[in-house]
C-alpha cells in the first residue's frame, strides 16, 4: 500500500535552522538533527516551487520497499481543535502524492530468508517533498535510500551491511483537491549500493503511477511502477515491477487501520522465483512531540507467494514519519 512507490523511497544545500522555542529541552536533544534536516528540505521545496521502488530483487537478497503511502490536502478541513487536525494529518499521511512534506523512517524486518532462516533488516529513509509548479500542478518527489543488514542466508554466502540503491520517483499531480487523486511520472534506480550483494549495479528507469479515492474515513488506492536497466556494471539485467495497493480506515483521535502489501515481480527470474505476494495489515496513529506531529505505524505481512531461493517468509514493518504541514 504502502508505495512509496515508490517511492521507494536529495541533496540539500539550503541553510538549516530549528526554532528551539517550539520544543522543550528534552525534545530538542532528541530531535535537533532530524528537525534541522527536515526544515532544510522544506526550504528547498519552497524555493523550487517559487521558481517554477526497483521493484523486486535489487539483488539476490534485497527486495526494495515502497514508501509508506503519504495524503493530499482535503477540502473543508476546518478548525476543530488538535484532534480534528491530527485526523486530517492521518489521511494526508496515507496519500503518496500529498502536498505535505514528510520524513519517514521505515524499519523492515524480513524473516526466514534462505536455508539459514536469516533475518534481514532494511531501514528506508524516504523523504517526500511537494513542489508547486503552477496553480494547477504539483510535483511530488519521493526518494528511498535503504540501509541494509543482510546476514548470511545460506552456507557459503557471506553477510553484508551498507547502503542499497537509491530510488527517486517524481509524480506530476493535479493541485486542486478532490475525492479522486492521481499522479504519474518517472522512477529511477541509481547504483549507489556499497556492497555488490545489496544492489544490482545497474542504472534503471521506468514509469510510475498512483491513484486513490478519498471518501469519509476511507483512503483507498494503489501505486505501481516497472523499471528496466539501461546501463551499469552488474551481470544481471533488470525488468521488475512493483504494485502496492493500500486501504486505510480512519477513526477518531487520529487512529487508523491499514493494509499496504508490496507486491513485486522479477520478470527475468524463473517462475518459482518471480513473485512476492504478501497479505496482512496493521494500525497507526498520529502523535505529537510538542507541536511536531509524527505518524507511527506497525504492520505485519505474510508472504503467500515468495521467491523459492531466497525469499522471506514474512515481514514486520515499523515506521515513524515526521510531518511538516504548511
Amino acid at each position: 500500500m504502502d508505495p512509496s512507490t515508490g517511492v521507494d523511497n536529495e541533496a540539500n544545500r539550503t541553510d538549516k535552522s530549528v526554532n528551539s522555542n517550539q520544543l522543550n529541552m528534552k525534545q530538542a536533544h532528541v530531535l535537533s538533527t532530524l528537525a534541522a534536516l527536515a526544515v532544510g528540505l522544506n526550504l528547498q521545496a519552497q524555493n523550487l516551487g517559487n521558481a517554477t521502488e526497483v521493484a523486486s530483487n535489487q539483488s539476490g537478497f534485497y527486495h526494495p520497499l515502497a514508501l509508506a503511502p503519504a495524503e493530499n490536502e482535503s477540502a473543508g478541513s476546518g478548525g476543530g481543535g488538535e484532534d480534528e487536525s491530527d485526523e486530517e494529518l492521518a489521511k494526508q499521511a496515507q496519500n503518496p502524492v500529498a502536498k505535505l512534506i514528510s520524513v519517514p523512517f521505515q524499519n523492515n524486518f524480513n524473516f526466514g530468508i534462505g536455508p539459514n532462516n536469516a533475518v534481514q533488516y532494511v531501514l528506508n529513509f524516504q523523504p517526500v517533498i511537494p513542489i508547486t509548479l503552477s496553480e494547477d500542478w504539483n510535483l511530488i518527489t519521493r526518494t528511498i535510500l535503504p540501509t541494509i543488514n543482510m546476514p548470511s542466508p545460506a552456507p557459503g554466502i557471506r553477510s553484508a551491511f551498507g547502503l542499497g540503491d537509491l530510488n527517486p520517483t517524481a509524480f506530476f499531480s493535479p493541485a486542486k483537491p478532490s475525492k479522486l487523486i492521481w499522479g504519474v511520472g518517472p522512477t529511477f534506480t541509481f547504483p549507489t549500493a556499497t556492497d555488490p550483494m545489496l544492489g544490482n549495479g545497474k542504472w534503471c528507469a521506468g514509469p510510475a503511477i498512483v491513484g486513490l479515492y478519498m471518501d469519509g474515513p476511507w483512503v483507498i488506492g494503489a501505486l505501481a511502477n516497472n523499471q528496466w536497466s539501461f546501463a551499469g556494471w552488474g551481470s544481471k539485467n533488470v525488468n521488475a515491477m512493483l504494485i502496492q495497493p493500500f486501504i486505510n480506515y480512519n477513526f477518531k483521535h487520529a487512529w487508523y487501520l491499514t493494509t499496504a502489501p508490496i507486491m513485486t515481480a522479477d520478470w527475468t527470474a524463473s517462475h518459482d522465483n518471480m513473485w512476492t505476494l504478501p497479505l496482512g495489515g496493521g494500525f497507526g496513529k498520529i502523535v505529537r512531540l510538542g507541536k511536531l506531529p509524527i505518524n507511527i505505524q506497525l504492520s505485519a505481512y505474510w508472504n503467500v507467494v515468495t521467491p523459492k531461493d531466497f525469499g522471506a517468509d514474512w515481514q514486520l514493518r515499523f515506521q515513524f514519519q515526521f510531518l511538516f504541514p504548511k
